[in-house]
Parts: C-alpha cells; sequence; structure tokens
C-alpha cells in the first residue's frame, strides 16, 4: 500500500529541487490558513450569521403580531418605528406569496434564513429573495390574510467582517510565499549552477573557476568540485603533452632512418624496410591523433551539415553520398566533432565500396546515421570494436596502417559530448555506426 502510494507521489510531486523545497514550505502555511478559514467560518461566521438571521426574524415576527390588532393608530405608529429604528421598508399587500422560490441551495445566508423563518412561520407562510437586489434583501410573510412585504438592507443578515477576514488570511499567505520564492531562488541558484558545470564538465568542455556560493555545505561541494575538475585536466594534458612529446621525439630517429634507406644500394632490402618504417610513421600519425583529440576545445556553434560538406569536399570521392535532410546547429567542439565523423567514414571507404551518411532529428537529439557496404563486424565483436588497438583481421581492418584507435577516438569524442554512438548492420547489409548527439 504504502509503495504503491510512494510511486504516486512521485509522479505527481515535481523532481526540482526548488519546487520541492517550496513545497515544503508553502504546504504548512496553506494547510493552516484553509484551517483557520474553515475554523474561523464554522465556529465564528456561522454562529454570528445565525444570531443576527434569529434577532431578524423576532422582529419581523413582532411586526407580524402588531398587525393582528385592531387599533390602526398603533399598528401606524409602530410600522414607523420599525422603519426608522430598523431601516425596513414595509408594505401591506393583499396578494398571495410567490410560488417559484429564489432560494440558493448552498447559501449559509439562505439556510439560516429559510432555518429561522420556517421555525417562526411554518413551511408555507414565508418567501424570500436575496439575489434580486444587491444590497437588499426582500421578505414575504403572511399575516392575517395578507402579506407583509419588507425590504432590509443584506448586513442585516450577512456580516461585513467576512470580507476583511478573506483579504487578511490571503494578503499574508502570498506575502510569505513570495518571500520564501525569493530565499530558495538564492538558495537553490549554487545548487544548480554546480549541476550545470558537472554537466559541461562531464561532456569534455572546459569549465572556468567556479565562485562558490549559498549555503556553507553548497560552498564545500562547489570547492571540492573545483579542485577536482583542475586535478583532472591537469592530468589529461600531461597525459596527452606526453604521447605527443614521445610521438615527435620518435619522427627524428625515423627521418634518419629514412635517409639512411635511401642510400642503401641494395634496393630490394630498401625497400621493405621503408614498409616496415612507413608504418610505425602510421602508427606515430595515430598517437598523435589520439593527443590531439584530448586537448581541451572550446565549444561553438557548430552547422552539422556543413561539417559534412567540408569532409565530403576533403575527401572529393564519388563514394560518399550525403543524405543530410535537417539542418542543425550544435553547441560542440567542431575539430573534435569533425574528427570524430572523418575516423569513421574514412574506416567505411577504406573497407567498402560506398559509405551512406543521414540524419534524423528528434525533440531533444540528433541522429547521425554512418553506413556501409562492405563486410560488416561480427555481432559478438560490437563492444570489442570501441577498445584501443583492437583490429579485426578476418573481416576489416578499422585502419590500415593504425593501430586500431580510430574508433576509439570516436567514441572518446561522442561521449565528451554526452552523445552516444551504437553499431549495427546498414541497409546495404554493411556496418552501420549511429551516433545520437543531444541538442
Amino acid at each position: 500500500m504504502f509503495f504503491g502510494l510512494n510511486n504516486i507521489l512521485k509522479k505527481i510531486l515535481p523532481t526540482g529541487l526548488f519546487y520541492r523545497s517550496l513545497i515544503i514550505v508553502a504546504a504548512p502555511t496553506i494547510i493552516l490558513q484553509i484551517i483557520i478559514t474553515v475554523v474561523f467560518f464554522d465556529s465564528i461566521w456561522i454562529k454570528a450569521n445565525k444570531g443576527l438571521t434569529r434577532s431578524l426574524v423576532g422582529e419581523i415576527k413582532t411586526l407580524s403580531d402588531i398587525y393582528t390588532g385592531r387599533d390602526s393608530q398603533q399598528i401606524d405608529y409602530l410600522t414607523e418605528q420599525f422603519k426608522y429604528n430598523f431601516d425596513f421598508v414595509i408594505n401591506i399587500q393583499d396578494e398571495k406569496l410567490p410560488a417559484v422560490s429564489k432560494e440558493r441551495k448552498f447559501s449559509p445566508i439562505d439556510r439560516s434564513l429559510r432555518r429561522e423563518l420556517k421555525s417562526v412561520f411554518g413551511s408555507t407562510n414565508y418567501w424570500f429573495d436575496t439575489i434580486k437586489y444587491e444590497k437588499v434583501v426582500e421578505i414575504k410573510v403572511r399575516s392575517n390574510d395578507k402579506t407583509i412585504q419588507v425590504f432590509l438592507p443584506r448586513e442585516r443578515i450577512a456580516p461585513s467582517s467576512i470580507r476583511i477576514f478573506i483579504f487578511w488570511i490571503t494578503f499574508p499567505s502570498i506575502l510569505l510565499i513570495s518571500i520564501a520564492i525569493i530565499f530558495l531562488k538564492n538558495q537553490t541558484r549554487p545548487i544548480v549552477n554546480l549541476a550545470k558545470a558537472a554537466e559541461k564538465f562531464g561532456k569534455g568542455d572546459f569549465v572556468s573557476g567556479i565562485r562558490p556560493s549559498g549555503a556553507s555545505e553548497i560552498r564545500k561541494a562547489a570547492y571540492e568540485f573545483d579542485r577536482m575538475a583542475k586535478r583532472i585536466d591537469r592530468h589529461l594534458k600531461q597525459r596527452s603533452e606526453m604521447l605527443s612529446g614521445i610521438s615527435h621525439d620518435l619522427r627524428t630517429p625515423l627521418t634518419r632512418l629514412k635517409l639512411q634507406l635511401a642510400m642503401l644500394n641494395q634496393k630490394e632490402l630498401s625497400n621493405k624496410m621503408s614498409k616496415d618504417i612507413d608504418e610505425m610513421e602510421g602508427m606515430l600519425n595515430s598517437y598523435l591523433q589520439f593527443a590531439k583529440s584530448q586537448i581541451q576545445e572550446e565549444s561553438i556553434a557548430t552547422n552539422i551539415n556543413k561539417l559534412f560538406n567540408e569532409i565530403a569536399f576533403e575527401k572529393n570521392t564519388k563514394n560518399l553520398h550525403l543524405d543530410l535532410q535537417v539542418e542543425t546547429v550544435l553547441v560542440a567542439r567542431k575539430n573534435a566533432l569533425k574528427r570524430c565523423f572523418n575516423n569513421i567514414i574514412e574506416n567505411g571507404l577504406n573497407y567498402a565500396k560506398n559509405v551512406y551518411v543521414n540524419t534524423s532529428k528528434s525533440s531533444n537529439k540528433l541522429n547521425i546515421f554512418i553506413g556501409d557496404d562492405g563486410l560488416g563486424v561480427p555481432l559478438n565483436q560490437y563492444k570489442n570494436v570501441f577498445k584501443p588497438f583492437f583490429r579485426l583481421d578476418e573481416s576489416r581492418n578499422l585502419n590500415h596502417s593504425g593501430v586500431g584507435l580510430g574508433m576509439s577516438i570516436a567514441e572518446d569524442i561522442v561521449r565528451s559530448h554526452g552523445g552516444n554512438i551504437e553499431l549495427g548492420t546498414s541497409k546495404h547489409n554493411g556496418l552501420q555506426v549511429k551516433i545520437s548527439l543531444p541538442l
């Protein structure tokens, strides 16, 4: 039972910290005001209304008893006194009571007036109307085959203090909730900023110095996050610089070996060794590319269609087919995305005849499909494809002269943008790479 109630509350209640905090602050205030209103309405206002109505009906009963007498001078005198002292307008009519009732069933005023009139005059000897006039109530009662019509101010049966009470109940509540909203905004803003910074850092963007603010616990969390982000950035830079430095240092002896091989008279041996050196140079290029993918780059507005058109122009091949149905601009690291797409397209062009690129767009993400018509990749090897230095020797090497870093780099770039990359079978029975990037 409690588990089901908990699930219902989770679906109904908001998920944001600000709105949950606002409910915690505002709900007791609103509930308290409702209780006070109900208690006041039931214990004070209704009782006051009942007392006023009973007094009024007693006055009308007295007036009705006066008209049962025979002394016309006394009747006229007392009628004038009622008009003057009680602010009544009194008319004597020979007509019967109206057949159509004007009583409102759910009005406390009408209910109280009906109850008192019925107890004094019976069920069929009275009639009243509280809605025809804005500030006046009309009451008719039967007395000695005559109808006494009385007009009286509405204040005689409806206490005017109810409006003041509603104002003083509503206004302080709105004021207190408004003040609570201002304070809650100031308290939740640092948490929201910290969450945005963490999301930005998780996508690989550079996070500048975070200014701690808010409560002491939030300040400490922001300060520790800033230190952690700086340590991770420093570690990534050191790793990238070391890998880049090693790759550059190895280029010098390789260049000397090339020169020495060029001067050898044994051309057959020279050609074989040159091929090995070229392969080593290709490996170094892959290492450098991997190092570049770790370098921090500012995110800018990037048009995905223009980016693919640039790649197609650089490839200058008819085997790359673009079907870009949607125009999409992402805030992303342009060079990193270009390197990612280029690795996948280059891989397809190396081991298939044609590469097909198409895009689709949903409410919150962009889907990019890059497929080919090659041999594909076995299903049980999908997870291994993204591992660094992994190569498929039987069906397709991920890079002829590389070391198996192309898809690993592509995955790292996509993940750093908060996206997802998956492998599947294309329409042309080759490999399909699906990339999903958040908008």
